[in-house]
């Protein structure tokens, strides 16, 4: 029984690393290229895999592309959330100040994995990205309106829709920054637009 044990969790660390391999690989090739130029021989090579691994893993080109995206997204997701249950931790309960808290670690991601901001958001991608893309979006509307605590009105959800719009063409611009300095003080112009559009505001 130990010894069955210790060969699946041997098999699954080794299953993990192969992707996170392929996944690094398929990082560079794609931001470099894009991803109709992108070719699967070439991210196996930099992995120094095989093209039946990347299949037998992800499935083609495609697949692997939005692997990377939906990884991205955790990433940001994890530090938005995680930075605000911290500030929660420490007895900040002002909606609009969680959600700041969010949007500096979602902009501090987006500085330290400009690469994959720069890919999603201005390159080409495989068919139904997009789609995908802006299901996301809503869902990060949806999550921003409950943090909030924004009610049904037709005006709020419009408000928290382009707060949402801010922080995410922050992000943008942030990824296209050439120094870290240009970075924060961008950070700091979508925090004090944030705090204008606050949609609580009226109810304070």
């Amino acid at each position: 029984m130990g010894r069955k044990a210790g060969t699946a969790a041997w098999q699954w660390s080794r299953t993990a690393e192969t992707r996170r391999v392929l996944l690094a690989a398929a990082r560079d090739v794609f931001a470099e290229r894009g991803f109709a130029e992108a070719s699967v021989a070439e991210v196996v090579q930099r992995a120094g895999s095989s093209v039946g691994s990347l299949y037998h893993h992800f499935g083609g080109k495609s697949e692997l592309y939005l692997a990377l995206w939906e990884d991205h997204q955790a990433s940001q997701e994890h530090n938005a959330t995680g930075a605000v249950a911290e500030a929660r931790a420490a007895g900040e309960e002002d909606p609009l100040a969680l959600l700041i808290v969010g949007a500096r670690a979602y902009l501090e991601g987006s500085w330290q994995r400009r690469d994959l901001v720069r890919l999603f958001l201005d390159g080409d991608g495989p068919p139904g990205f997009e789609v995908l893309r802006r299901t996301r979006t809503r869902e990060w509307v949806r999550q921003n309106a409950v943090l909030l605590g924004a009610g049904a009105d037709p005006v709020d959800r419009l408000t928290v829709s382009v707060i949402t719009g801010v922080i995410g063409e922050a992000g943008r611009e942030i990824a296209n920054c050439g120094t870290k300095r240009k970075a924060t003080s961008l950070t700091e112009a979508a925090v004090e637009l944030i705090r204008r559009l606050d949609p609580l505001r009226p109810a304070r």
